[in-house]
Parts: C-alpha cells; sequence; structure tokens
C-alpha cells in the first residue's frame, strides 16, 4: 500500500463506487486511469508513505526530487473532482489536466496527470509543474510514478 496506514488524515476519502467514479470523470472531462481508480479502490486518497519522486530537473524543492505529501482521490472534501479545477484557476496552472495531490509549498508546484499528448480519454503521463508553470513529465503513467516513490531519507529528510 502506497498510504500511511498509520495517520488519519483529512485527505481520505469515502469509499469510492463506480457512479462516484464517473462523476468525477464527468466533472474533469476526462478518464481516469485505470490503476489510480484501482488504488482508490483500496483507498480513497491519503498521505503516501513514500513521499519522494527522483528528477533530472533541479526544481523548486530540490536538484534531484520533489516531494508530494498526500494523492487526493475522489468525492468527498478533498477529491480531485472537487479541488482540480479551483486549484487550476487559482495557481495558473498549464490545463493540461488533472491537479493529483499536495506538495509541502501548497500551491506553489504540483504533481497533474497530463492529458496533452494521449487526450481525455487516454492513458495520462505525470508531470510536475513547478513555479515557472512549464510542465515536466515525471512519469509515463500513473503506475509508474506510484513505483517510483521513494523514501525521503533516501534524500537526507529525515521526515517521511
Amino acid at each position: 500500500m502506497i498510504f500511511d496506514q498509520a495517520e488519519e488524515s483529512e485527505f481520505v476519502g469515502p469509499p469510492v463506487d463506480a457512479e462516484m467514479i464517473r462523476q468525477a470523470e464527468d466533472v474533469l472531462r476526462v478518464r481516469l486511469p485505470k490503476s489510480y481508480v484501482d488504488l482508490l479502490a483500496v483507498q480513497n486518497g491519503g498521505l503516501l508513505k513514500n513521499r519522494c519522486f527522483p528528477t533530472e530537473f533541479a526544481n523548486s524543492w530540490a536538484d534531484d526530487h520533489i516531494c508530494v505529501d498526500a494523492l487526493w482521490g475522489v468525492g468527498g472534501d478533498w477529491g480531485v473532482d472537487v479541488v482540480s479545477p479551483g486549484l487550476i484557476a487559482e495557481w495558473q496552472y498549464p490545463e493540461i489536466g488533472v491537479v493529483l495531490g499536495i506538495t509541502p509549498s501548497a500551491g506553489h508546484d504540483t504533481v497533474m496527470l497530463d492529458y496533452s499528448e494521449c487526450g481525455p480519454l487516454g492513458e495520462p503521463s505525470v508531470a510536475y509543474v513547478d513555479e515557472d508553470r512549464v510542465p515536466r513529465r515525471l512519469a509515463d503513467s500513473f503506475t509508474e510514478f506510484v513505483n517510483g516513490l521513494v523514501s525521503c531519507r533516501t534524500y537526507g529528510d529525515d521526515e517521511d
């Protein structure tokens, strides 16, 4: 499990059913990746156990990685369908897809499902959007992104 089971989190949404997924996809106007939907069936969002993802580019967080505190699920107070459209407008993120979760900067940077190459029905890549608002590819798929998350201790950070 990628989520930190030891902590209660406001980011954990209600149990997911097919209707919630359909409604989220209608609001977002995209098909959510199957691997993401499958994960939400186990737990609908939450704080991550491993929060860092290695990068080949320097960014406002670090020279060689980013940090993501939590992934949002669907529905509830913190579902991607609830928060992503507003965050894209508020923080002027590029309109490439769906804001996926929250970083320690709480808005100055983010991680998004990027549908710019595949279209709304395709398999999105995962992109990091820094303060310059230029999307940079992290992973070719949501599965690759989740599998690439590592402990922040890898980078000398004490927190995980």
